[in-house]
């Protein structure tokens, strides 16, 4: 029987439900009060797309050792002391099973002194894992995550040692991803949408606030990671896409490339905060997709907002940044067409949303 939050052991001390009512907020009054403080009082917000527990697809865990002791988990409510992770009604079945033997692991580690963290992504083809180890992984460390790897089936782990970026330890197979029959292997701890079902729901919104678009139609994407977005758009027009994280770039590139979708996806690499698109870099572009990071788009939604594109679809994880960015949509005079609320987040105040806004007279 799956486990529910009726039961789960660590509800309401443990931070990864953010919430400590074990009743579920209400997300579509969760997005018309995110609305209604951009001056939207009256926007047509659809019904919540419920995602199912037990099927969340990546955890990023903290790690702490006491003497013998080490306590694998998520940071307790308020606090940087770890829970201990016994159970979870959030997360994907096969990564329970995992941990002990990941504790067991931890413990041998001489690059696991005091503080650490296990990125891990259940990919199509198993578990991605990243360490971020507080000290130089030795040669015993490896030949003993080596074997743990080898044992356990996990396609590819890699480490990431004090102030340096991630490298394979092993990779048994290559990690992969498909996004609309695109194989692409995710840069190690890169982000993912929390779940599949909250992925396909976005991205079902998402063309369906798309305009009337033609062959050579063109669509600019900010934010977007490494194509969880790019290759659905892909095809209906060509995609422009930008993000800030090279290696999301690289990855997007290299899948497709391998697609056969070069002219169709064009990826570039672009700090959206340091260096905003400019308003006159959106003029041509028939829509403008944006799933921006927790913090939202502030700085670009400056230019953005001022371009006049006729379509603009805003997919947010974060209702008080899309409160702000929608704001300054809603004082550029742009509408909304539709809202949709998807509770990718169970037991917490946060809500995936995709809001289609169009621009007076379109």
């Amino acid at each position: 029987m799956s486990l529910t939050m009726s039961h789960c052991a660590h509800f309401g001390v443990c931070g990864g439900c953010a919430s400590n009512d074990r009743n579920q907020p209400d997300k579509r009054v969760v997005l018309i009060n995110a609305l209604a403080r951009a001056g939207y009082n009256n926007a047509d917000v659809a019904p919540p797309v419920a995602v199912p527990l037990c099927n969340r697809r990546r955890v990023d865990l903290a790690a702490s050792r006491k003497g013998a002791e080490v306590a694998l988990g998520l940071h307790r409510r308020r606090s940087s002391d770890v829970v201990d992770m016994r159970e979870c009604a959030l997360l994907h079945p096969g990564f329970l099973p995992l941990l002990p033997p990941l504790r067991g692991v931890l413990r041998s580690l001489h690059a696991f002194r005091c503080k650490a963290s296990v990125v891990i992504n259940w990919l199509d083809n198993g578990p991605d894992i990243l360490l971020r180890s507080d000290a130089a992984l030795t040669q015993p460390d490896r030949a003993r995550l080596i074997a743990f790897v080898q044992e356990h089936g996990v396609p590819r782990l890699c480490v990431a040692e004090p102030k340096s970026l991630p490298e394979p330890v092993i990779v048994l197979a290559n990690p992969v991803l498909d996004f609309a029959g695109v194989k692409v292997t995710p840069p190690p701890g890169g982000f993912l949408q929390a779940s599949p079902e909250g992925e396909a729901a976005i991205i079902a919104a998402m063309l369906a606030g798309l305009p009337k678009l033609r062959s050579k139609s063109r669509i600019i994407e900010l934010y977007a990671g490494c194509g969880t977005l790019s290759f659905a758009l892909a095809q209906h027009a060509r995609v422009e896409a930008y993000e800030g994280d090279e290696s999301a770039v690289c990855a997007a590139d290299k899948a497709a490339r391998a697609a056969g979708l070069a002219g169709r996806v064009t990826v570039t690499h672009r700090d959206l905060h340091r260096r905003p698109l400019l308003t006159k870099d959106f003029k041509g572009a028939d829509a403008v997709v944006l799933d921006p990071p927790f913090a939202g788009a502030a700085t670009q939604m400056q230019f953005l907002a001022g371009a006049g594109v006729a379509r603009i679809i805003y997919v947010s994880c974060n209702p008080e940044a899309l409160a702000y960015d929608a704001g300054l949509l809603r004082r550029a005079r742009y509408k909304i067409l539709a809202a949709m609320p998807i509770d990718q987040f169970p037991f917490s105040e946060n809500v995936e949303s995709v809001v289609i806004f169009s621009s007076t007279g379109y």
